[in-house]
């Protein structure tokens, strides 16, 4: 862990983006957040700085589109505390969009 110019601990994940997100954030990128940190939160500090990117994850009540895919190392959040699953230092954290088709 590392700590921020006011003492908090802070630590790094990386964010991978697919298919139309990309087109509102980087393929991948590494993020600082505070220790302890959620998805939700992690989710919320890229919407406020990725124009657009809200629309895509969420809808107009504030919820996860219900198409919405985002794994922590592999495992879908939705299996483990949704929003509220908590980051650990070097999580590699994907979202995917909705997917067309039929």
């Amino acid at each position: 862990m590392q700590e921020d110019e006011n003492g908090a601990e802070i630590m790094k994940v990386t964010v991978k983006t697919f298919a139309t997100l990309r087109q509102f954030i980087d393929k991948e990128s590494q993020v600082t957040i505070d220790t302890g940190t959620t998805v939700g939160e992690l989710l919320n500090m890229l919407t406020a700085t990725h124009p657009g990117l809200k629309n895509e994850l969420f809808d107009e009540t504030g919820e996860l589109h219900k198409y919405v895919n985002i794994l922590k190392n592999g495992r879908n959040i939705h299996f483990l505390d949704k929003l509220r699953t908590v980051l650990e230092e070097n999580d590699l954290i994907a979202i995917f969009p909705p997917s067309g088709g039929g």
